[in-house]
C-alpha cells in the first residue's frame, strides 16, 4: 500500500485548485454521506468525462491507497456455509464504496438512444436506478452537456444529492446541482487535466476517513 495519503498535496501540488477547495472538500463530505447512509455514487459523462466516471469507479469499489479489509460478518457466513475452501474468497474480498458509471452500461444505452432519445438517455438510467440517499455525479467540461443535464433534472426531482466537475464557466450544470467544482480553466483537454486530480483527491479522502484504521 503507499504511504498515508496527505489530503493537502492537491493544493501544493496543483495552487491554482485552492479557490475551489470549499467546494471539492462538500464533495468529500457528500460521498461520506452517501456511504453511511447506504447510497450509491451514480456518474456520468461523455467523451473523456465517459472515461472519467470509469475511472473513479475503479478507484471506490475496490482498495486504491487503503486496505479494505472485509465485513467480518460476511467473512464468518461464507466459512459457515462453505467452510475452508472459502478462506481464500475471504482474503481477497475488499469493501467497495458502491458506485455506477452510468456510461458503461452499454446494452441499455444504446436500446434507449436507438428506441428513444439520445438526450435523455441518463436521465432514464437515473430514474431507474436512483433510490433514497444515493448521489449523482456529473462529469462535463463544458458543464452544458444536454444528456448530463437532464440526468442532473430527474436527480433533483427524485430528492437525490447532485454534485459536478466542470470547466470554471457557469452552466447549466453550476446552477443545478448541490455542489459544483469549477476547475480554473476552459480549453476541453485542460480541463480534463484538472479533473483527474480532483477526483483522484475526493476518491482518497473518502478512502482515508473510511478505511484509514486498516493501514
Amino acid at each position: 500500500m503507499f504511504a498515508e495519503y496527505n489530503e493537502k498535496s492537491l493544493y501544493e501540488r496543483f495552487p491554482g485548485l485552492c479557490d475551489a477547495r470549499e467546494d471539492i472538500e462538500k464533495v468529500v463530505s457528500m460521498m461520506l454521506e452517501t456511504y453511511r447512509s447506504g447510497g450509491k455514487i451514480l456518474l456520468c459523462g461523455n467523451g473523456g468525462s465517459c472515461a472519467d466516471c470509469d475511472h473513479i469507479v475503479g478507484e471506490l469499489m475496490k482498495s486504491f491507497m487503503y486496505e479494505r479489509k472485509p465485513d467480518a460478518c460476511v467473512v464468518e457466513k461464507l466459512k459457515t456455509q462453505f467452510g475452508d475452501e472459502t478462506k481464500k474468497i475471504a482474503e481477497c474480498l475488499q469493501t467497495g464504496v458502491p458506485a455506477i458509471s452510468l456510461p458503461s452500461q452499454s446494452s441499455v444505452l444504446t436500446a434507449y438512444l436507438n428506441d428513444v432519445a439520445p438526450e435523455y438517455v441518463y436521465a432514464q438510467l437515473v430514474y431507474g436506478y436512483a433510490k433514497e440517499n444515493d448521489m449523482l455525479f456529473c462529469l462535463s467540461t463544458s458543464g452544458n452537456s444536454k444528456n448530463v443535464v437532464n440526468a442532473a433534472k430527474v436527480a433533483k426531482a427524485l430528492g437525490i444529492k447532485t454534485v459536478s466537475i466542470t470547466g470554471q464557466n457557469e452552466s447549466e450544470l453550476s446552477r443545478l446541482c448541490d455542489v459544483c467544482v469549477r476547475v480554473p480553466e476552459t480549453e476541453t483537454y485542460k480541463v480534463q487535466e484538472l479533473t483527474l486530480p480532483v477526483y483522484h483527491h475526493l476518491c482518497a479522502s473518502v478512502e482515508k476517513k473510511l478505511f484509514g484504521g486498516n493501514v
